[in-house]
């Protein structure tokens, strides 16, 4: 072999520069363990119920969750780069309200994917797993209607879209709806109970439902990117008071 030749492998003891690797951690890294459970608690806040800002102390967060700061700011850095807080100096850490324009944008792609899951959930999940769908909204009846129960409701709701991305298996479909639902849920919670939504979203469900177990595909696919799409359309009419 020509010594050009050998010069390409990495002799032992030389350093690999392209090869950058880090120490692997048997146990839960604690900064990601603090940024699910940050993640969790402000897509639980009903920060669009108000008009009022919403700000996180790290202090406060530290001491609330037992852990130094360096993790807070660490979970806090990656929140901020998914567009969930803002760190805004010698002030501290703003929980952030999309715009309008921005909740309708993601709507709409929210409504292209889950119109995609209803298209592989038609084409390959079993009548069981469909099922289950169904199974979500069985004690809403005519003696127990969705806008009687609203918050019971608005859960069933939300667990029916979580449903349908699991459904497809695609991990994919899976990471890239994520974020978008948590950023939607509370619009979403607000709306659900105007006009009567609700009773107009089961119905949407149902059929949704229906379709899949007849094996309807693009009628499928169809009724579920429309469905989503009728709460940007509504966000787009009637924000008085969510964003201004």
């Amino acid at each position: 072999m020509s010594t050009r030749s050998q010069s390409r492998w990495p002799i032992a003891g030389e350093s690999t520069p392209e090869l950058v690797l880090e120490p692997v951690s048997v146990e839960p890294n604690i900064k990601a363990r603090v940024y699910v459970t940050l993640k969790r608690a402000i897509a639980d806040m009903d920060i669009y119920s108000t008009q009022d800002n919403t700000w996180l102390d790290e202090r406060l967060l530290a001491e609330r969750l037992n852990v130094s700061r360096t993790p807070i700011r660490e979970a806090i850095a990656m929140l901020e780069q998914q567009g969930f807080v803002k760190s805004i100096p010698r002030r501290g850490i703003i929980v952030l309200r999309k715009t309008k324009r921005e909740i309708i944008e993601m709507i709409q792609v929210w409504a292209a994917l889950e119109g995609m899951a209803a298209r592989l959930i038609s084409l390959n999940a079993s009548r069981k797993e469909i099922d289950q769908l169904r199974e979500i909204f069985e004690e809403f009846h005519e003696g127990h209607t969705p806008g009687d129960h609203l918050s019971d409701y608005s859960e069933a709701n939300l667990r029916f879209h979580q449903t349908l991305i699991q459904m497809t298996g695609s991990q994919t479909l899976k990471q890239m709806t994520e974020n978008i639902v948590l950023h939607v849920r509370g619009i979403r919670k607000i709306t659900i109970g105007r006009d009567d939504r609700a009773s107009q979203s089961i119905k949407d469900h149902l059929a949704i439902i229906d379709a899949l177990e007849k094996r309807e595909t693009e009628l499928a696919e169809q009724l579920c990117r429309d469905h989503t799409l009728g709460l940007a359309g509504y966000v787009e009419r009637h924000s008085e008071g969510i964003f201004d």
